[in-house]
């Protein structure tokens, strides 16, 4: 099992669910795969350093909690101010400028997609437009994969992209 010490933090992809703050995560993660290793929709997978990231083309976060109850270091946890049982992290999804509809051709493979109805193509001069509202917006990332051109990212809030 690889050892913590020195390690740089990773530098792409996103932390698991319920993840520390990201020195913290850093710290306190072995990289052992443990959490990879239990998530039942193997979006977890091994990223920069050998931290745990999430994939979200290969598919949605449940919110199950079983990569925290797998996670031995705590470097997942529900227990922290930093990451409250109720909220597994704080990014939500964002369309990018690339998105079909944005230029005229109908798709709304993202909406179809949100299991929490976030994302909505509100009736406006023309072809549809999507619109995230974010108070609905869990960030699971079940809208990132089905879209054609890769237009759906899912990312902090204060990120500049265009929804």
């Amino acid at each position: 099992m690889p050892c913590s010490g020195g390690a740089s933090a990773p530098k792409r992809g996103r932390a698991p669910p319920w993840a520390l703050a990201e020195a913290d995560f850093v710290s306190t993660c072995t990289r052992c795969d443990a959490c990879i290793d239990a998530c039942p929709e193997s979006i977890l997978a091994r990223g920069d350093g050998g931290f745990p990231i999430v994939d979200f083309n290969a598919g949605e976060c449940t919110f199950c909690q079983d990569c925290v109850a797998a996670c031995r270091p705590r470097a997942l946890r529900l227990d922290t101010t930093d990451a409250p049982a109720a909220v597994p992290w704080s990014i939500k999804a964002a369309v990018q400028d690339k998105c079909l509809a944005l230029h005229g051709v109908h798709c709304q493979a993202c909406r179809d997609a949100c299991p929490t109805g976030a994302i909505r193509f509100p009736l406006r001069t023309g072809v549809p437009r999507p619109v995230v509202d974010p108070a609905q917006c869990t960030g699971c990332g079940a809208c990132v994969a089905p879209c054609p051109v890769e237009a759906v990212l899912v990312r902090e809030p204060d990120q500049e992209a265009h929804a």
